[in-house]
């Protein structure tokens, strides 16, 4: 049901500007071979991933996150940060406890009155983020709202560990959601399994802890269903999507999970080779890679899926409207 419209508001969202960074300094897998016992050619054959890029030791998450929101604002001059009414961050990296990260973004851009929140779903978190957003212009409240998925992973990698150090970089991609007559958002579905929660988790010591082979079976054995399901609700088939963007925390799996959809791969944007596995900022720099090629259009039609942690999956079928 369509939530109530206040006076002199519009009723629908879309997705207005893009903008991304992930940090200069790099992991490559020949850096990754002198740390633990890997070589290139497992990892690439394993997972993909040819290079990660870590945060230098004073930059913090809001940092990574503030500089995506600059990308955006130089590339969509037309955006005056002091309209923009809320911001929502997505990550399992803040910089503290509290004040959230999203509130130090607020300062830093001149959003003056604002509503400023961090999200905890992990690599499910962008999605749900836009979700909460579109959520908010349809009450009426709202007209203009910043999503941003940030992560600094690599502070929390455990660089002993080989089986998950090779797999996380750090990076931050954000989007505007605003208030327009026609709405983008066809679809959206979430689902938690919190019995299989612990399979990816945060170790009192700090350091990240994932059963790499339960995750892959749980995401093969979901997603595609979950996928199905958003199609499904705008009356809408596999065939007909433009452009499938997951959770790209590893390549293989994105590529199982297509051939279980019957989706050709290159229809699937992904991050991951390039940046590593950077939770909730995979699906935004992915979409914004593909913006900045020109692969990505207004029109196309587009599945997002983020999974991860929790055991947590939250999806979104739009049409891209930037």
């Amino acid at each position: 049901m369509t939530a109530p419209i206040a006076q002199g508001f519009h009723s629908k969202a879309q997705l207005t500007a893009i903008g991304s960074y992930v940090p200069d300094d790099k992991i490559t897998n020949a850096d990754l071979e002198q740390w633990v016992e890997t070589d290139n050619e497992w990892i690439v054959r394993r997972t993909g991933i040819e290079l990660r890029h870590r945060a230098a030791a004073d930059q913090t998450t809001s940092d990574l996150a503030i500089a995506a929101v600059q990308d955006l604002l130089r590339r969509f001059p037309a955006v005056d940060p002091s309209r923009i009414d809320g911001i929502i961050v997505a990550t399992t990296t803040p910089d503290m406890p509290c004040p959230s990260v999203a509130s130090i973004i607020q300062q830093a851009i001149g959003a003056e009155r604002c509503l400023a929140v961090d999200v905890s779903a992990a690599c499910a978190g962008f999605v749900t983020a836009l979700q909460m957003a579109n959520g908010l212009i349809l009450s009426g409240a709202y007209r203009s709202v910043l999503v941003i998925g940030a992560e600094t992973l690599t502070k929390i990698t455990d660089y002993t560990d080989r089986s998950t150090c090779i797999l996380f970089g750090d990076g931050a991609g954000a989007v505007l959601v605003e208030a327009r007559d026609e709405g983008a958002l066809l679809a959206a579905n979430a689902v938690t399994d919190g019995s299989g929660g612990m399979q990816v988790y945060c170790h009192p010591n700090g350091k990240l802890v994932q059963n790499g082979r339960e995750v892959y079976k749980w995401a093969l054995s979901t997603v595609p269903d979950g996928v199905r399901g958003l199609l499904d609700q705008a009356g809408l088939s596999v065939g007909n999507l433009d452009w499938f963007v997951p959770h790209s925390a590893n390549l293989r799996m994105i590529e199982a999970i297509c051939e279980r959809l019957g989706l050709p791969v290159e229809k699937a944007l992904q991050s991951v080779v390039l940046n590593g596995n950077t939770s909730a900022a995979t699906i935004p720099l992915a979409l914004d890679a593909a913006c900045r090629e020109g692969r990505l259009q207004s029109g196309h039609l587009v599945a997002l899926y983020g999974f991860g942690s929790g055991l947590t999956q939250s999806g979104m079928l739009l049409r891209w409207t930037i």
